[in-house]
């Protein structure tokens, strides 16, 4: 690996990861990828190498600039803060204040709770269910607050961090057999995002540990 480039430590299916791989892409910053099983030999997180990069055992993690952040929006937070260009938090502080609202929502109030490791703690019989409850609950209230901030995407008409938050949120969705229905907003908005190279690229189906059955 060539010195000072920075190492995305993913899973191809990991929506955390996946979020982390779409602002890399938006803002051109060549990497290097260490892959992490999260099933296979029991799970590739719980390693020892790893626990040491990542204490909390989860992806993503990014060595950059001789640090190592985990936690998907610490690390496009301190992208957009070292590599600000294109930028994806608004500069007028109110759109800023819904881009992080909106991104909160999905990344502690959706996805943790249908996250592989809740899920195994709910047993099998219940898994689908609950996923889909979590889901859906979360997907109520976000389509209100996204009738009054969307344009084009998210907030208004530029990409930001909340859109890089909603399009794996929504793959997940899709997985879990969610019924999109009733939420025409978060559906249009991750169909324009999925025509972005950035979303293509760091799609789940595209990535170097995707099995290929899964490939597209």
């Amino acid at each position: 690996m060539q010195a000072g480039k920075p190492i995305l430590y993913s899973y191809f299916r990991s929506s955390c990861s996946w979020r982390v791989r779409i602002a890399l892409a938006l803002k051109s910053i060549d990497y290097e990828m260490v892959t992490v099983n999260l099933i296979k030999d029991g799970g590739q997180q719980f390693s020892e190498e790893f626990q040491a990069l990542n204490p909390m055992k989860q992806v993503p993690a990014l060595k950059i600039d001789g640090i190592t952040i985990g936690q998907s929006l610490a690390i496009i937070e301190y992208l957009e803060e070292t590599r600000p260009t294109p930028r994806l938090l608004p500069q007028d502080p109110k759109k800023r204040a819904h881009v992080r609202m909106i991104s909160d929502l999905i990344a502690s109030g959706i996805q943790p709770l249908q996250n592989l490791s809740v899920l195994k703690q709910v047993g099998q019989e219940k898994q689908l269910s609950w996923a889909q409850q979590a889901i859906s609950s979360g997907f109520n209230a976000l389509e209100r607050i996204l009738q009054s901030t969307a344009g084009k995407y998210c907030v208004g008409d530029e990409v930001s961090m909340a859109d890089l938050c909603l399009v794996p949120q929504v793959a997940n969705a899709d997985r879990y057999k969610v019924d999109l229905t009733p939420y025409p907003t978060i559906s249009r908005i991750s169909k324009s995002l999925l025509t972005l190279e950035a979303f293509q690229v760091s799609h789940p189906c595209r990535q170097p540990d995707t099995p290929p059955e899964l490939r597209a």
